[in-house]
């Protein structure tokens, strides 16, 4: 189901509702022609049942009043669908967190979180540019699993050199004492720049390139 951004009135060649009511007025008017034919040609010393016909007539009338329900419905959550992405809207210019590999660096500083699907005994981050190349390891890290590590980074190389300013890359390496691998998970922040409607979701346009759902929003600030 489509969502007119501005309306919030939905698409009826894609609404499942007006599909359904497109079908029903195809079968009613089958049924009118049947009904007619049979009256037609009936014999007239043994008259046609008229319940039975009432009885489809009745069923037809069901399903209308369930097809008109599901249409309102869909109706109202085309409106609450507005409503949330008009609310969204506020959004914009705000820096959320997301969960995302994508670290922006930005006057030399930058920040990300992360958390562990279980204890590790070694914990690094990589900071790598587009095409993969490491310009920077940030080693023991914490290890402990259940709460969310802050990680700043000060934009400097390997060599204690500054980068330049820009979207780098988070690759987290964690093992257990065994030397298993462990499951990490980053989170960084970003300005929302625009909202995109096109999908019939908000859509948030961020500061780094990247687009992310609106119910994907960690925390805003």
């Amino acid at each position: 189901m489509a969502i007119d951004p501005t309306t919030g009135a939905t698409t009826a060649s894609n609404s499942a509702a007006g599909n359904a009511q497109v079908k029903l007025t195809a079968d009613y008017e089958s049924f009118l022609k049947l009904l007619t034919a049979q009256v037609a040609n009936q014999n007239p010393l043994e008259p046609m049942d008229s319940t039975t016909f009432v009885s489809q007539l009745a069923q037809l009338s069901q399903v209308e009043q369930s097809i008109q329900t599901n249409s309102n419905l869909e109706q109202v959550n085309a409106y609450l669908a507005a409503y949330g992405a008009l609310s969204d809207i506020q959004l914009i210019g705000h820096e959320v967190t997301l969960a995302s590999d994508q670290l922006t660096l930005s006057n030399g500083a930058a920040a990300f979180e992360y958390d562990l699907a279980e204890t590790a005994s070694t914990v690094s981050a990589a900071i790598t540019t587009a095409d993969g190349t490491v310009i920077r390891t940030l080693k023991n890290l914490s290890g402990t699993a259940g709460e969310v590590h802050k990680v700043e980074w000060d934009g400097l190389d390997t060599d204690g050199l500054p980068v330049q300013d820009g979207v780098y890359t988070i690759r987290m390496t964690a093992t257990t004492a065994e030397d298993a691998d462990v499951s990490a998970s980053t989170y960084t922040a970003s300005t929302v720049k625009e909202l995109n409607f096109e999908t019939g979701e908000s859509v948030l346009m961020l500061d780094n390139g990247s687009v992310a759902l609106a119910g994907s929003v960690i925390s805003i600030r």
